[in-house]
């Protein structure tokens, strides 16, 4: 794939003109006003048929899972098909335009009905799919993907307190956990913890269990003040000996591989940083373009300068360069794969760094207006630095890439 299709050239207008219409004149609300994301991404599913897309999926996949239980067969669970070119696209288009203006939004949308769906649909029972992911996927509920804790940072398995203590034919969980995304507004929560059996903690079984707000126990902060994506609500979770009953622990068994789970969610976050940095780069790119066209100093267009020359042109070798990893992306979705862990975290590293430096460089190129809030380059500054830490701060998607090197 070397170029957009004519269906993803559609689509993308027709996002861009939602985005026009529905995003950019509430923008000021969203980033600095006490509205969360969540009505204006339930308008866009249901302006683009999302939700009815995804539940007629939805409802397939399952037909297919209770056919193959029938039949005695093993269920089909987590695995993908293939599909077509023009519907991978629809998967990253969305993504890619909303980071134009808003990344807070992507980073909301993606966590519920990417992350937290995916893991209750990946390792779930049937019962659990209907139950919890269909909601998500449809965004009728919020999702929140808890696995960060204070003080443990990248070090998320080994470093994990949280914890599930058997209680008859239930469990009692207990923990704290930070920086989770739509934490303050969860309906539906994945919570991972280690199974206290009297163990030594680093070789305790990793269990997932799926939480719902209200529960007696469960406590969800208010948002918290960070320096970007300030669309996207993030809090803690405080758990005090939350009684769960069996149905609860995802797939309904302990012998369920969560840490494998776990990192096939990192590699699907992972990857979608690529579009949400593709957005990013393109909109600091036009926005540096026009204004190196109109700004004028000693008597002449900036444009005209050659160090603003350079800047432009690092911003468009960046531009190419993300697209044409999102490219390799859709055909591989379109394929029915998904990228292995360390050619997802490579795909990150880049595109982490690529949207910083871009946005630094806007910011540079506009000068004293590139630091004004007025100026858009500066909240997309802001937003693009999380695309280094969260999902796994570059230093670790650094090691992961050598370990695979170093393994074959």
């Amino acid at each position: 794939m070397i170029e957009w299709t004519e269906q993803h050239v559609m689509i993308r207008d027709a996002m861009r003109k939602f985005v026009e219409t529905e995003i950019k004149p509430n923008l000021e609300e969203l980033e600095h006003g006490d509205s969360p994301p969540y009505d204006v991404i339930r308008k866009m599913f249901t302006s683009f048929g999302m939700d009815e897309a995804a539940r007629a999926t939805f409802e397939k996949r399952i037909a297919r899972e209770r056919a193959a239980e029938k039949n005695g067969g093993v269920a089909e669970n987590g695995k993908r098909r293939e599909g077509d070119i023009d519907t991978a696209g629809m998967q990253l288009i969305p993504i890619i335009e909303l980071c134009r203006y808003c990344p807070g939004i992507v980073t909301a949308m993606g966590v519920s009905m990417g992350l937290t769906a995916s893991a209750i649909m990946s390792k779930g029972t049937i019962r659990q799919k209907e139950r919890w992911a269909l909601p998500l996927l449809t965004f009728e509920k919020i999702g929140a993907w808890a696995i960060t804790e204070p003080g443990s940072g990248s070090d998320a398995f080994g470093g994990m307190k949280s914890t599930a203590r058997r209680n008859g034919d239930g469990y009692v969980l207990n923990g704290n956990k930070t920086f989770i995304t739509n934490g303050p507004y969860a309906d539906t929560i994945v919570f991972i913890c280690k199974l206290d059996d009297g163990s030594e903690a680093k070789d305790r079984k990793m269990l997932t269990f799926v939480l719902d707000r209200g529960m007696a126990g469960l406590n969800q902060s208010a948002p918290m003040r960070k320096m970007g994506l300030h669309s996207s609500p993030t809090g803690e979770l405080f758990l005090d000996d939350v009684q769960v009953e069996k149905e609860r622990l995802l797939g309904e068994t302990e012998d369920s591989p969560a840490r494998a789970g776990t990192k096939a969610s990192f590699s699907m976050e992972r990857a979608g940083v690529a579009a949400m940095a593709l957005g990013i780069v393109e909109q600091c790119r036009e926005l540096s373009v026009d204004y190196a066209r109109t700004r004028v100093a000693f008597g002449k267009p900036i444009g005209e300068f050659q160090l603003i020359q350079l800047k432009l042109a690092k911003m468009e070798v960046a531009r190419m360069n993300l697209q044409n990893i999102i490219f390799r992306q859709i055909e591989i979705i379109a394929s029915g794969k998904s990228l292995d862990l360390a050619e997802a975290s490579a795909c990150k590293l880049y595109a982490a760094q690529a949207a910083m430096e871009v946005a630094l460089e806007a910011v540079q190129l506009f000068g004293g207006n590139g630091y004004m809030a007025e100026f858009q380059v500066e909240q997309l500054c802001r937003d693009a630095k999380v695309l280094q830490i969260y999902a796994g701060t570059d230093e670790i998607q650094i090691s992961q890439i050598a370990r695979s090197l170093l393994a074959h």
